[in-house]
């Protein structure tokens, strides 16, 4: 294993101020069992899970209550042991309605017999092992929620010889990835080693930024037991350096092409906290049920990196830490650059809730946006080579076609744009409801050519 820094740098990118200091220190610490969970069934990207509870039902902390609905979808486990107090809909993170599981937990978190360890872990080949992380209902911990098991069963034509784990935690003011570092090396460790068991991949990079040296070392030293072609590489610190295409660039200097897939250049890319899961669920039976998440905010008493069980109500991380100060504007699910901003602080968490950030009215200014003055600066930033400038007009003029050709549906929403934007256009709103409709309209011609033939 060698340490090295990254032979290539992505396009775009912006630096902006970064806060982690706020909970960067500060340990890893359970959150008591709140009073109700919430447990949504569409806390992954693809079709919710569907209820198998119903109203009144007893459960045990681990059972399945909502058992894949697709291809790509997750199964969901109850976080603890109680009575099911309704089955019916909730409002998540997003702002959309999903169907729910509540439960009143007991106080005895009764685990499921069905949660035990295999027999003989070391004898599990790769299909037993992605049969274990799809029964544990494990997705991508660091963005959407792609579910894991699909993800690591790519077509047999798609050979994957490169496996890249994200540390970078880019986003700023977030710190549950950092803390899971330098606190749980190991256990992200074995869950590479399973990782490549199930792909069989050559060559093993670790990216983290450099403004974490303590986590850097934390896996260094972990990593100096891995064998065969394996790497810790350090990238320079900037966002967004976590997304998934930019960093597979800056690590290999492979370019994943437009429209593409990590696969189609033989690289997969997982987040050490899915990796973390990965072993916990193969390694003693367990699905995944809690995670950490980052509660910060300037104004904040008690910023805090907290582990919490999936369904736990924002009420309570924040009651944990000292309440909503007088001055709070904004409470946003995620970080202030990809995070959606919240409504209610009844909102649960679910398997991709990385932090919780709370503004105070100084740190949240109102604007109005004026017409693009066509400095550029969007064109600079942007990190996937598009011209926001130009879709953000096609889109307000509702010219999908134009869209479509300058490639919108490549916007990954990081909002780099609308970051450096000195018109503050809402360039994010439009690629997000732009993408919406083009993703609609290719949808429409394919499902077309699908009956002429």
């Amino acid at each position: 294993m060698k340490t090295v820094r990254a032979g290539s740098k992505s396009n775009g990118g912006i630096h902006p101020a970064y806060c982690k200091q706020l909970a960067a220190d500060k340990p890893v610490v359970a959150l008591p069992l709140p009073a109700l969970l919430a447990v949504s069934m569409a806390q992954h990207l693809g079709a919710p899970a569907s209820p198998t509870v119903k109203k009144g039902d007893k459960v045990l902390r681990g059972q399945l209550i909502g058992e894949p609905a697709g291809f790509i979808s997750a199964a969901v486990h109850a976080p603890t042991s109680g009575e099911v107090k309704a089955v019916d809909g909730v409002v998540t993170a997003s702002g959309r309605v999903a169907p729910a599981v509540t439960i009143v937990p007991d106080g005895e978190d009764q685990l499921d017999p069905a949660c035990r360890p295999p027999a003989d872990l070391q004898a599990l080949d790769a299909k037993q092992l992605i049969g274990m992380v799809a029964d544990a209902g494990i997705v991508g911990m660091g963005g959407a929620g792609f579910p894991t098991h699909v993800k690591l069963s790519p077509p047999p034509n798609k050979t994957i010889d490169t496996l890249i784990v994200n540390g970078a935690e880019c986003e700023p003011y977030l710190t549950a990835d950092y803390r899971l570092m330098v606190e749980s090396a190991d256990a992200i460790k074995n869950g590479i080693e399973i990782i490549r068991k199930i792909l069989g991949a050559r060559s093993l990079r670790v990216a983290i930024e450099d403004n974490k040296p303590a986590a850097i070392k934390a896996m260094e030293k972990v990593m100096a037991r891995l064998e065969g072609d394996v790497e810790l590489v350090v990238l320079e610190t900037e966002y967004p350096q976590g997304a998934e295409k930019q960093q597979i660039f800056s690590v290999t200097g492979r370019e994943v092409p437009s429209g593409g897939l990590p696969m189609d250049v033989g690289v997969l890319v997982e987040n050490v906290g899915t990796a973390a899961a990965i072993w916990e669920a193969v390694s003693n039976g367990m699905p995944l049920m809690d995670r950490i998440t980052t509660v910060t905010g300037t104004s904040l008493k008690n910023p805090s990196n907290l582990k919490v069980r999936i369904g736990t109500p924002f009420s309570d991380l924040l009651s944990h830490c000292g309440g909503m100060p007088p001055d709070s504007c904004k409470l946003i699910c995620g970080g202030p650059m990809m995070g959606l901003a919240l409504g209610s602080q009844a909102t649960a968490v679910s398997k991709t809730t990385s932090g919780l950030l709370l503004l105070s009215k100084k740190e949240s200014v109102a604007f109005t946006s004026s017409a693009c003055i066509s400095c550029g600066r969007c064109v600079e930033a942007c990190p996937m080579n598009l011209m926001p400038n130009e879709l953000s007009q096609c889109l307000e003029a509702e010219d999908y076609e134009s869209a479509e050709s300058y490639d919108v549906l490549d916007c990954m929403e990081c909002g780099c744009c609308a970051f450096v934007c000195p018109a503050r256009r809402p360039l994010v709103q439009h690629m997000r409801s732009g993408k919406a409709e083009v993703a609609a309209r290719v949808r429409e011609r394919r499902e077309k050519a699908e009956k002429a033939k």
